[in-house]
């Protein structure tokens, strides 16, 4: 059975470049994609970093089938063979890109291989032993290390690139002076695409919502008032059974009263 037709291709993205904005969020359910998909979102992405996850991949696909989505690979690959096994097992789930955190040396590998790659500039969450929470690139030093990385990264092939918490200044030059895409996730308004999480988005969870992210619903209060729905709905059944309320008449299947007549005739022939 042929999978619907993409909305989007690598080239296509490619070809928008420096021409819009494209709205972007990482979903975690089948609901949420659909959602996305609703929407009008132009890209989503996911991860593919556990067998959890890469047993979900296909559904978030089947869910959302026109969207173009990224699997995000696991972190600390442990060589470019892994690597390229790892990615084709996405795109073969249907993922129509994967995202990579490692090094330009892995990701060259991968795209050598013609999967497309995106990479991860700025803050690194899995390496902030080496820099702590912070924005990355606010001195000219330090932001002339990101140009570098972002040439490497360009160089080795990756056709995009996650850009994550950089000062708006110098996100919107690094994007002018590549042909990857800049993904900002917390770096302003001057990238190809803006880079949300859908727990972000939905207000899911009881954290502090980061600076660079907005809540537009409460979802956390909302399954909260869901729980105490399903408490009370409960509480209302062992009541009901606890008095004889349920089930009631309305609840119960009848035999006709000659075929019970009939049956208890059998029976008591048979004692």
């Amino acid at each position: 059975m042929l999978r619907p037709r993409k909305k989007y291709t690598v080239y296509d993205l490619q070809e928008l470049k420096g021409k819009r904005v494209l709205t972007h969020i990482h979903v975690k359910s089948p609901d949420e994609a659909a959602a996305a998909e609703e929407a009008g979102l132009d890209l989503l992405s996911c991860s593919y970093d556990s067998p959890e996850a890469q047993a979900r991949l296909p559904l978030l696909v089947e869910a959302a089938p026109t969207s173009f989505l990224s699997g995000a690979t696991p972190h600390g690959l442990a060589s470019r063979e892994e690597a390229i096994r790892i990615g084709f097992q996405a795109l073969e789930a249907g993922a129509s890109s994967v995202y990579c955190s490692a090094s330009p040396h892995i990701i060259e590998g991968m795209a050598r291989e013609g999967i497309p790659v995106v990479g991860h500039l700025g803050l690194v969450p899995r390496h902030v032993t080496w820099t702590g929470y912070r924005a990355i690139g606010k001195t000219a030093e330090e932001a002339g290390e990101l140009y570098g990385r972002m040439k490497e990264l360009e160089s080795a092939g990756a056709y995009a690139a996650e850009l994550e918490v950089v000062p708006h200044q110098l996100a919107g030059y690094l994007a002018s002076k590549t042909t990857m895409l800049l993904m900002s996730l917390g770096s302003g308004t001057g990238c190809d695409t803006q880079f949300l999480f859908s727990d972000d988005i939905l207000g899911d969870y009881d954290e502090r919502l980061p600076r660079h992210a907005k809540a537009y619903r409460n979802f956390r209060a909302e399954y909260a008032r869901l729980q105490e729905e399903r408490v009370s709905a409960f509480k209302e059944y062992a009541l009901d059974v606890s008095k004889g309320q349920f089930p009631g008449e309305e609840h119960l299947v009848q035999m006709k009263p000659d075929e019970w007549e009939s049956f208890l005739a059998r029976a008591e022939e048979a004692e």
